[in-house]
């Protein structure tokens, strides 16, 4: 925990010291299921990572390194917010889930705007979005850009987490209206008999309740 706030205020200490042009970009590469061995730069033989080493190269490396979860929400909200994940309640989520972080914390994205940098977050989010109702044929909202990012172009969740499409912005990518998109991970879609046949049906079995509170804790 106090190596997380200690890398923050010292980023922001360079952020305030150098000036506008002098000011270095900042690429944070997270990555699920990437052990310390398995990039080349780190000592890795049976795999070459050319392009990552050339990063490392160039770049800072840490060789001691410390996680607050050792699954993707918990230490995806730690990375962002600097704060035990577990103590906002954040687990693995549900596709569906509502915006974790709430728009009025604190976190590393806001604190970069605010030393005149421009965000954004690509890839993977699983950080929830909306506030637990969301309608994923319209504006899909609170997300990454009302927490501090200017851009965003992410999945929602995980791969096998429907609804599996990409959001950018505020808006489904290509999003058809005469095929509009429904997700329950509560009930079946549909009158099908089996739930072979649609791929939106996903068991779930958490506490809905507890699910939703989970949004703005």
């Amino acid at each position: 925990m106090k190596s997380i706030w200690v890398l923050l205020t010292l980023l922001l200490v360079l952020t305030v010291q150098l000036s506008a042009k002098e000011k270095p970009n900042i690429v944070v590469i997270y990555v699920d299921d990437l052990g310390y061995g398995d990039l080349s730069c780190y000592g890795a033989t049976e795999i070459k990572t050319p392009a990552i080493d050339k990063l490392a190269d160039q770049c800072l490396v840490f060789t001691d390194g410390h996680s607050s979860s050792a699954t993707c929400t918990p230490s995806r909200y730690s990375l962002l917010t600097g704060n035990y994940a577990f103590r906002g309640k954040a687990e693995i989520l549900p596709g569906d889930a509502p915006l974790l972080i709430s728009p009025d914390k604190t976190n590393l994205a806001k604190m970069l705007q605010s030393q005149s940098y421009k965000t954004a977050v690509i890839g993977k989010w699983h950080l929830g979005l909306g506030n637990g109702d969301l309608d994923w044929n319209g504006k899909i909202a609170p997300g990454p850009l009302e927490i501090g990012f200017d851009y965003s172009f992410l999945i929602p969740a995980t791969g096998d987490r429907v609804p599996c499409v990409l959001v950018e912005g505020h808006k489904v990518l290509n999003l058809d209206p005469m095929d509009p998109i429904e997700v329950s991970y509560g009930a079946k879609i549909g009158q099908d008999k089996t739930a072979l046949d649609f791929p939106n049906l996903v068991k779930y079995t958490a506490d809905e309740q507890h699910r939703k509170t989970l949004s703005m804790a």
